[in-house]
């Protein structure tokens, strides 16, 4: 199977997940998207288990909660940090059979197909198998992800639009594909679609410590897992990393990336 490997690994991963996740937003998602009290919900690409721990939250009483994902070191931080009766975690590959997992009343995966841009469509169509029927699944990922900047110069645009094309070319990364979500679901099927259009890590002002460990970790591990020359820059990497910090330090600088939900409804056969 190509591009097995996830783009953002590293020993720091699992806590870079742990801090960018925000409650409020996950339990607006979560309740535009229909949950209610009493469900079965899996959280597919579950990474820390925060997301989960609110998911469950929002389907209680009665409801209970799965969280999958694909390593094993974030499976035992969740089980570690929010493991309570009622949800399990569970190492998977969302790429292989899930069925034995049983069916839920709600699917929910969020920032997980952005990394699998030649195959996210079979990706979801797999998922889509746990989705009982008058079940919803909820997907909700970025659009021009990590390339919406105003402060920049045209250098450095020109060097992150170049280091973009390379990571999809050679990682499989998709930072596009939040436009895609619609017809997945309307290619699958599913009824009663609905989309909600946001801006996801809007930052200005002040640089909060969330932020600027989340974007640093992305600056330092991205390009070093393709390989990527930074050729407009005669000290290479270091020279660019030293203007990035220096532009994403500045309260005057503006960084966003629209984020695109995108529910819908498995018919009842």
């Amino acid at each position: 199977m190509p591009h097995s490997k996830y783009l953002m690994e590293s020993p720091e991963e699992v806590l870079r997940l742990d801090l960018k996740t925000d409650n409020k937003v996950t339990e607006k998602q979560a309740l535009w998207a229909g949950i209610k009290p009493g469900m079965r919900i899996a959280d597919v690409g579950c990474g820390s288990g925060k997301t989960t721990s609110r998911l469950y939250e929002l389907v209680q009483p009665g409801g209970t909660a799965v969280g999958i994902d694909i390593a094993e070191q974030r499976i035992l931080f969740a089980k570690e940090h929010y493991g309570v009766t009622g949800i399990e975690f569970k190492c998977r590959d969302a790429r292989e059979p899930l069925e034995d997992l049983g069916m839920f009343d709600f699917v929910w995966v969020r920032f997980l197909l952005e990394y699998y841009r030649s195959n996210s469509f079979d990706m979801v169509k797999n998922i889509s198998r746990l989705v009982k029927p008058g079940g919803i699944m909820c997907l909700i990922d970025l659009d021009h992800n990590c390339l919406s900047h105003f402060g920049i110069s045209e250098k450095m645009e020109r060097t992150i639009h170049s280091a973009m094309k390379v990571l999809e070319n050679k990682a499989n990364f998709d930072p596009y594909v939040g436009r895609k979500l619609y017809s997945y679901l309307y290619d699958l099927g599913f009824q009663d679609i609905d989309t909600n259009v946001a801006g996801h890590h809007v930052i200005f002002g002040e640089l909060k410590e969330s932020d600027a460990f989340n974007w640093m970790r992305k600056v330092e591990v991205a390009p070093k897992k393709i390989g990527f020359q930074f050729s407009e820059y005669e000290g290479g990497y270091e020279e660019f990393l030293d203007e990035f910090k220096r532009f994403f330090a500045d309260p005057r600088r503006f960084t966003y990336s629209p984020i695109i939900s995108c529910r819908g409804r498995r018919p009842v056969i």
